[in-house]
């Protein structure tokens, strides 16, 4: 995947913070064929993604092929600070991962 594939917003509000992430992903489900070749698109999406807040686990999904192309994600939580580091790290199914972080505003 390219640099930068995930954008995240972490967003503290009273003692609740706001996580909005846009993850670029092609999520393919291996049941499309391409039309040029009439041949399958193998599977390739997000299986897993884990949310941190100061290394601490704050929320794990466990995604399938069903999930739409550059998904979108939103959650809150509690029991954080502004400043705090938040970090966000995805897996697919052809066990390429990546990450990213940013401080709570």
């Amino acid at each position: 995947m390219a640099k930068n594939s995930i954008k995240i917003r972490a967003k503290l509000k009273g003692d609740v913070v706001t996580v909005k992430a846009l993850i670029k992903h092609p999520m393919e489900t291996g049941l499309r064929k391409n039309k040029k070749t009439g041949k399958m698109i193998p599977a390739h999406f997000i299986q897993n993604i884990m949310c941190e807040n100061n290394g601490k686990s704050v929320m794990n999904a466990e995604w399938g092929a069903s999930v739409s192309k550059n998904p979108y994600l939103s959650f809150k939580f509690k029991g954080s600070n502004k400043g705090d580091t938040f970090k966000l790290t995805w897996t697919d199914n052809t066990g390429k991962t990546e990450s990213n972080e940013v401080k709570i505003k």
